[in-house]
């Protein structure tokens, strides 16, 4: 495979032509899949509460749990995928669980049944993510790793735009009044959702390939037992999945930001432009984000965007306007941008070719720890203190994990800026 980068500076958009097709489908698929999944995430937290008479703890609760799960499925997905050299059966089955329950969503009669719902569609989630982010590293040099993230974080976010849009159009169409749908009228978008991720299970049986390199790497590991452990991991990337747990601490699920967005004046009908609005931020800043993370440094830009999060979280907390709100979901966006793709750049740089698999479900395990905890905190402190403590909660536990990561995690400087300046 040929690296991206040469001994001649290239542009940034050059730079993302030439990445190769396997980084393309895999953008595509995420693209098809969050457009599904985006139609309904914006919707939910209403659907709950108007439609089902759930609390903010019962959302904390689904939320949370949901991702959990996913959590725990990701480390055994990519250690597993690491052991026996293959990725794509993985991800296949992953994208197909997970677009068959989700319809089903619609046809809930209680939260609890919304629960076991999203509990199954996240266990599609944990068995696709680890292998696929490890195909993505597989499938690109470590000059471009940061780039490859980027773009594949920016698609993703552009089915996000695409799939709150057409929630709003589903309800504009179906509902009579969409300040206040009925089960039915829910059940119908639900079902169109259905569509585009059908398509990205296509997308992933027919165009996705593996890469021969982590064939060739893995063969080795096939026999081994099977058995789960730290121990082949060094201590800086142990301080980085501890940093990376308390961080999420503060990282409570996004359906709190669009109650408090309720709250403050937006209206439901509006809700999905904003979801568009704040997924658009993340499409650029993502693409802008991964390159700058090869140029300047994984290090750099995660410190910045957790800084990012802590104040936008104090901002919701003193945020008094529905303008307010739209431009702070707009800098939420800048957050995700300069962290998504620098942090999975960062895990592949910090590990081995064939510990891939594993180091993306441990990295993704850390995440998972923690959000669990930390939407059943937020709705708990949200019901005893209001939301504006609950914010605030979120964003010093942001600032704190900043500052340990500054301390604690160390980067080799000479696999952080790998491509030349372009003009």
């Amino acid at each position: 495979m040929k690296p991206i980068s040469t001994n001649v500076p290239v542009s940034f958009w050059q730079r993302y032509r030439r990445l190769p097709s396997n980084i393309l489908a895999l953008s595509l698929i995420s693209l098809l899949n969050d457009a599904s999944s985006e139609i309904i995430y914006p919707l939910l937290p209403f659907f709950l509460v108007a439609t089902l008479g759930a609390t903010p703890a019962a959302i904390g609760l689904i939320e949370g749990a949901a991702e959990s799960v996913s959590g725990l499925l990701k480390l055994f997905a990519g250690y597993w995928s690491d052991r026996v050299g293959r990725r794509k059966n993985l991800v296949v089955f992953g994208y197909l669980l997970a677009s068959g329950v989700r319809p089903l969503l619609g046809f809930a009669g209680n939260w609890h049944q919304v629960l076991a719902i999203r509990l199954t569609d996240r266990v599609g989630k944990g068995i696709r993510t680890a292998p696929r982010d490890a195909m993505i590293a597989d499938s690109v040099g470590a000059e471009e790793r940061g780039l490859a993230f980027g773009f594949h974080r920016a698609m993703d976010h552009t089915g996000a735009i695409i799939g709150p849009l057409l929630g709003l159009l589903c309800l504009l169409l179906i509902a009579a009044d969409p300040n206040n749908p009925t089960l039915n009228d829910y059940t119908k978008v639900f079902l169109i959702a259905s569509i585009p991720a059908f398509l990205a299970v296509l997308v992933a049986v027919f165009l996705v390939r593996e890469p021969s390199r982590k064939r060739e790497a893995s063969a080795a590991t096939i026999s081994k037992p099977l058995r789960l452990s730290l121990k082949g991991f060094d201590g800086n990337f142990r301080r980085f999945l501890v940093v990376i747990a308390l961080f999420t601490l503060s990282n409570s699920s996004d359906a709190f930001l669009l109650l408090r967005a309720s709250e403050l004046g937006v209206s439901t009908a509006t809700i999905p432009l904003l979801w568009a609005a704040l997924h658009g931020s993340k499409v650029l800043s993502s693409l802008v984000g991964g390159d700058l993370s090869d140029r300047a440094g994984r290090r750099r830009l995660i410190v910045s965007g957790w800084l990012v999060y802590a104040a936008v979280y104090a901002g919701f907390a003193f945020a008094t306007s529905a303008g307010m709100v739209w431009g702070l979901f707009v800098v939420y966006g800048v957050y995700f941008g300069l962290v998504e793709g620098a942090e999975k750049a960062l895990v592949a740089d910090l590990v081995r070719s064939d510990q891939r698999g594993t180091a993306f479900g441990l990295y993704n395990l850390a995440l998972s720890i923690t959000v669990f905890p930390a939407s059943l905190v937020m709705g708990a402190v949200w019901q005893w203190r209001g939301a504006k403590t609950a914010f605030l909660m979120s964003a010093v536990i942001g600032i704190a994990a900043a500052l340990l990561f500054v301390l604690m995690v160390k980067t080799d400087a000479s696999r952080q800026k790998l491509v030349p300046t372009g003009k």
